[in-house]
């Protein structure tokens, strides 16, 4: 398990950007605009889980994740994450999500992951299951008991299901219903929620072997890398 040090760049990135003024009444009716994403996304994400599984094996056999697999994997990663942000996981804007797995560099919500060259050949055995645990349950709370699908072959499928981000878009929704305006530390903490989640999922779906972090990290862009101390700022051990 390759640990992430604190400041250290996360492989996976997600940023949300709120940019115009959003419509007070758009949330209301956004569940109904997103169907079509809805639909699109069933069949992305079977796709991703069979590719998965190949990749796994791929994986286990050469410790590399093969190129085209995880591009269209990342796609689908993204996809979900530009719908998300437009609707229920955010409410981050009202510009419509592209139908495309390609970067938008336009679009408020991006996503992208580091492709990683290696990958351990004996951590894809346990990765998924054992030692992201402690993970999944933060995720159960984040996003809802039902966040994690099992769906075999070291894989599985999301469907955000309440939580606590359900909540806090929830009470964003409403405020911004009442006075028009979304709270901006309310922003700060929805998309850092979906951060960690996201971060989960990417390494669950065995794109990297760095663990994710027990951090925090809010705010619609991600956090600058801290710069690695110089030797003559290191203090001694006693």
């Amino acid at each position: 398990m390759s640990p992430s040090s604190p400041g250290s760049p996360y492989p996976l990135r997600l940023e949300g950007d709120p940019g115009q003024p959003l419509n007070r009444w758009l949330p209301l009716v956004k569940w109904a605009l997103a169907i079509p994403h809805y639909i699109v996304l069933v069949f992305l994400w079977i796709a991703f889980v069979v590719l998965g599984i190949v990749a796994f094996f791929a994986i286990l056999f050469t410790g590399r994740y093969p190129r085209s697999i995880f591009d269209f994997n990342v796609g689908v990663l993204r996809w979900t994450w530009r719908v998300g942000f437009y609707s229920y996981e955010a409410l981050g804007t009202d510009r419509y999500p592209p139908f495309t797995l390609a970067d938008v560099p336009d679009y408020p919500a991006r996503l992208d992951v580091a492709y990683p060259d290696h990958l351990s050949r004996g951590l894809v055995l346990v990765k998924w299951w054992l030692l992201a645990i402690p993970q999944y349950l933060v995720v159960a709370v984040l996003a809802g008991g039902g966040a994690a699908v099992w769906s075999g072959g070291g894989k599985e499928s999301w469907a955000a299901s309440g939580g606590l981000i359900g909540v806090l878009v929830l009470i964003a929704g409403v405020a911004l219903l009442v006075t028009g305006r979304y709270i901006a530390s309310l922003f700060d903490l929805v998309i850092g929620l979906n951060r960690w989640v996201y971060r989960v999922m990417a390494y669950t779906s065995l794109m990297t072997d760095t663990y994710p972090p027990f951090r925090l990290d809010q705010g619609g862009h991600e956090p600058p890398s801290a710069p690695a101390p110089a030797d003559g700022d290191l203090v001694p051990a006693a």
